[in-house]
């Protein structure tokens, strides 16, 4: 890693360095966007201003991207996440008439990688104004990969986010600007927290380090386990396999020992919202919506007291 790609990041006036962290989640993630346009409201700041370091998976990774890359205001990112963008992404189903053990990805992918040319055009990692991650996993490798604006400046954004948000099952496998093979980096740590402050300590060398992290919501649904004993691959696919590996709180307990009060995690019960990621039912995105104003009533105080801003 050159530590030169790093001099156009480094500001040595301010001792803290911030990371905000966008977990994985499909349209969940919109409530993310709800929480930080309450932040910029409250702060009178844009979040690209707040924040010095960017990091996410899937879609969680294009909210990230937005920010860091785009310089979006929350406002803008909600219009990204509207109802017909969202239908953009979701074209061609090969499941409309299908069995439910489908053998093609729900999605063909090019809504998707269409509207992601419409705002990020041709620009590259590199173009980022400030250090931004987004987590994939390489598939003939078969290892996690971070693609950032500083160790991958030379990827398209709209490679990054087509390889971040290519949730199997959903997506198909997304083949980069460099010839490898990804998809979506929540098999890996749909919180990737960790691997951001791991990340902007080697940037921002000496400085402190302090993690906002935004979840998507967690299926508190309760499983039969006398039931499970029984199922096999088919029964736990229908009962929700991917969100119970992609919902493992093991990455914020650890967070939180690590960081301590340099840590701060957004997130709850999904409560009433869909656990399925491609929701865009009206009655699904407005629950989303509140459950991102819920995260302002019981959270907003804490980050901006955590913030200092």
């Amino acid at each position: 890693m050159d530590i030169r790609r790093f001099f156009k990041y480094l500001t040595p006036a301010k001792k803290t360095k911030l990371v905000l962290s966008f977990d994985g989640g499909g349209v969940r993630a919109i409530a993310a966007v709800v929480f930080l346009k309450q932040l910029e409201v409250a702060s009178g700041k844009k979040i690209f201003d707040i924040f010095d370091f960017f990091i996410g998976t899937s879609a969680g990774g294009i909210n990230a991207l937005n920010f860091a890359g785009l310089e979006a205001t929350s406002l803008e990112l909600e219009e990204f996440w509207s109802k017909e963008n969202l239908a953009k992404t979701m074209t061609k189903s090969f499941w409309d008439n299908a069995s439910f053990l489908q053998t093609k990805p729900k999605y063909d992918g090019k809504g998707k990688r269409k509207l992601l040319l419409e705002y990020f055009h041709d620009k590259s990692l590199g173009e980022a104004k400030k250090p931004v991650v987004v987590l994939a996993y390489d598939v003939e490798n078969r290892k996690p990969r971070l693609l950032s604006s500083y160790d991958s400046p030379g990827i398209k954004m709209v490679s990054a986010a087509s390889a971040t948000s290519a949730a199997p099952i959903y997506y198909s496998t997304q083949e980069i600007d460099d010839g490898t093979w990804l998809i979506d980096g929540g098999i890996v740590a749909n919180n990737p927290s960790l691997i951001g402050y791991s990340e902007a300590r080697k940037i921002f060398p000496g400085c402190k380090i302090k993690v906002l992290s935004i979840g998507t919501g967690l299926n508190r649904r309760k499983i039969n386990g006398p039931s499970s004993a029984k199922w096999g691959a088919l029964n736990w696919f229908r009962h929700d396999i991917l969100g119970i590996m992609l919902e493992s709180s093991m990455f914020d307990e650890i967070a939180r020992d690590l960081m301590a009060k340099d840590y701060l995690r957004v997130n709850s019960s999904t409560g009433l919202v869909n656990r399925r990621m491609d929701d865009t039912s009206d009655a699904n995105l407005e629950r989303i919506h509140l459950m991102g104003m819920e995260w302002w009533s019981e959270f907003g105080q804490d980050a901006i007291d955590f913030l200092n801003v």
